[in-house]
């Protein structure tokens, strides 16, 4: 239960941190789309340990292997099945919690479950798992970008050091030229130096991550249940870490009037499709796309393995000390812009299947 997501274009998952592999299969894909296997690669790069300083020193070349539902470079519409094998594990790292629940981690709460859990790594509760949600952002790119449909997050804040909240300031192509993943060169810096001086203190920080949707056509989304912000607030929040979520200008409108929030559409007598002068709905009404940019910011909080001596309990209630030891991430926000992005792409393109499934008059 749980382990997939997705109506029409599925994702489901399976793997541990310390297990043989990670992998995945992606249902829905439809035939005939070129599967460019390094771009796949290059997805996962960008979410893979080892990258920077400020990344966990561990060294997992995450190369994907997939196994069926590609002949010729082209995708079969049948499904694909990939995975990714696990390599340079140091599961004696986390012998001394075996027998006991690390603070804010899913240590207890699996054991609560399940009655058994997989100490090393986490075991099914590790962000190595987003692997496979990765490799299936990376498939539904490939048919959005046939569309004419971006999806491109990045770094927006780490700590108290933030970004404008308005996207449109800065040139998102430069998101890439650092190792925060940060769109303005100065604050990214500052970032960087935040992140190494917690780092430094064997402590770790959070921060948030904005993604903005280009060329989504109106129509998209569910008008009661499935509103399209409630799947994409659902699918944000099943990331590791995630602990906020915003669409539009979020929580700040509670700051303005109505006169100020309405988005007022713009004559046309062109075509059909209008637009707004504003965008403070972020794209998104009633639940359904509106043909403008759909952006929304994903808070996560600082990771909870710290390098920190801390109190907790062990398997039988009793009180115990915990200092982690191995390679952990001080702050996961570099490594969790593209999957953010693989979520909000799945979630775009599964949308636009069932809007096709339903409309009677294309």
């Amino acid at each position: 239960m749980g382990n997939t997501f997705g109506n029409l274009f599925r994702l489901t998952t399976f793997g541990e941190s310390h297990g043989e592999a990670i992998g995945g299969v992606v249902d829905g894909m439809p035939a005939g789309i070129d599967i460019d296997v390094d771009f796949i690669q290059k997805e996962l790069d960008r979410r893979r340990p080892g990258q920077s300083n400020i990344t966990t020193a561990r060294n997992e070349g995450d190369k994907v292997e997939i196994l069926s539902g590609v002949f010729e470079g082209k995708s079969t519409g049948t499904p694909i099945g990939f995975i990714v094998r696990n390599a340079n594990q140091h599961s004696q790292d986390y012998e001394n919690m075996r027998c006991l629940f690390r603070p804010s981690h899913a240590d207890y709460t699996y054991y609560m479950k399940y009655g058994i859990r997989d100490h090393r790594g986490g075991g099914r509760s590790s962000a190595r798992i987003t692997i496979s949600r990765v490799v299936g952002g990376a498939l539904a790119k490939m048919v959005l970008k046939k569309m004419g449909i971006t999806v491109q997050a990045y770094t927006s804040q780490v700590g108290t050091i933030a970004l404008d909240k308005d996207y449109r300031k800065y040139d998102l192509s430069t998101t890439e030229n650092n190792a925060v993943r940060c769109p303005d060169a100065e604050k990214a810096k500052m970032m960087e130096e935040l992140i190494t001086q917690i780092k430094g203190e064997g402590d770790t920080i959070g921060g948030c991550v904005t993604c903005v949707i280009k060329g989504c056509p109106a129509g998209v989304g569910e008008p009661e249940f499935g509103k399209l912000h409630a799947q994409l607030a659902a699918a944000m929040m099943s990331i590791n870490a995630a602990k906020g979520f915003e669409y539009g200008e979020g929580f700040d409108t509670v700051l303005t009037k109505g006169s100020e929030q309405n988005d007022v559409f713009v004559p046309n007598t062109e075509n059909t499709d209008f637009r707004t002068y504003t965008n403070h709905s972020g794209g998104i009404q009633g639940g359904i796309s509106n043909g403008e940019d759909i952006y929304f910011r994903v808070a996560f909080k600082p990771v909870a393995t710290i390098l920190k001596e801390q109190e907790t309990i062990d398997l039988e209630g009793n009180k115990t000390t915990l200092k982690a030891h191995g390679r952990h991430d001080p702050c996961v926000l570099p490594r969790a812009v593209p999957i953010v992005e693989a979520m909000a792409a799945m979630t775009i393109y599964d949308n636009i299947l069932l809007r096709k499934s339903v409309k009677i008059n294309e």
